[in-house]
């Protein structure tokens, strides 16, 4: 008997495609399958990180998961509801339970919008009650993002790129989701910023028992906290394992190739990789024998 709980998410065989432009066979309209057959589970309170390089196919996958893009083929089911058929008032109802943090806080966020209008949005497109009102609500989270409360009536151009993208934390987290997809939300910010942001998503997923689907290019930022990883490449899942089983002893070549990437990798992790690839070629000559 199984006792695990069911996933908050479930995407089986998702297929995206494209028109180029260009002419195909029989004179149809040429297509690029951006995402092909990717198959892939969030369960509740982990973190399940999609990477792979720029053409991948991870931030299609995630705007197909939150409905931002159709699929063209494949399923979705979140929290037993299937994605694709949801309208009215159940697709207003799933925009709130999955937010998005995006790569760029500047272009997602509205220059011409103050902090409390940008964090209140969500809400009012809710149409749900502030609570508190938009002013205390807001400066509650923006003290929880780790932003000046007083801060709350500026701009967004008002703020550096490592607080502006707190700005749109404190935005996803304004409607209590269960589900935050970051599209390479710390990619855009220097290092020493990067590793704060990551803490604070990590706190606040601590607090609040909330998933995250973390996109990212960067194997060094995803080790910091990925629960799982999903490695893609060429519009497909080409490994996926736990974290500690992706990094310390991978299968895929193309996942070894993001690995060499990475400046510095942690020495506990390189060990164990070196000696998991000991061990295999020992197994290799035995059996060769």
């Amino acid at each position: 008997m199984n006792d695990a709980p069911e996933p908050l998410l479930r995407a089986r065989n998702l297929v995206k495609e494209f028109a180029t432009g260009g002419a195909g066979l029989f004179g149809r309209s040429a297509r690029f399958r951006a995402v092909d057959d990717v198959s892939l589970e969030v369960r509740t309170g982990e973190t399940l990180a999609l990477v792979g390089e720029s053409g991948s196919g991870k931030s299609t996958t995630a705007r197909l998961i939150a409905r931002l893009l159709d699929t063209t083929g494949g399923s979705i089911e979140f929290a037993g509801r299937e994605v694709h058929r949801l309208s009215g008032k159940a697709l207003h109802a799933f925009r709130g339970e999955v937010q998005v943090i995006f790569q760029d806080p500047y272009s997602s966020l509205n220059p011409k919008h103050s902090v409390e209008r940008i964090v209140t949005a969500p809400l009012v497109y809710q149409r749900r009650r502030i609570p508190g009102g938009a002013r205390d609500f807001t400066k509650e989270l923006m003290e929880r993002v780790g932003l000046n409360p007083d801060h709350s009536a500026r701009f967004p151009s008002q703020f550096s790129g490592g607080q502006a993208q707190r700005i749109g934390i404190a935005r996803a987290l304004a409607v209590g989701p269960k589900l935050i997809i970051a599209d390479e939300a710390v990619s855009a910010l220097d290092v020493s910023v990067q590793a704060q942001v990551i803490n604070l998503l990590r706190g606040l997923q601590e607090e609040e028992g909330f998933s995250y689907l973390f996109i990212a290019h960067d194997l060094a930022v995803v080790r910091q906290i990925a629960t799982r990883v999903a490695v893609m490449n060429g519009g497909r899942i080409v490994e996926e394992g736990e974290r500690d089983q992706v990094f310390g002893a991978p299968r895929d070549e193309y996942t070894k190739k993001l690995l060499s990437a990475i400046p510095r990798i942690n020495p506990e992790w390189d060990a164990r990789r070196r000696e998991n690839e000991r061990a295999r070629r020992a197994r290799e000559q035995e059996a060769a024998l």
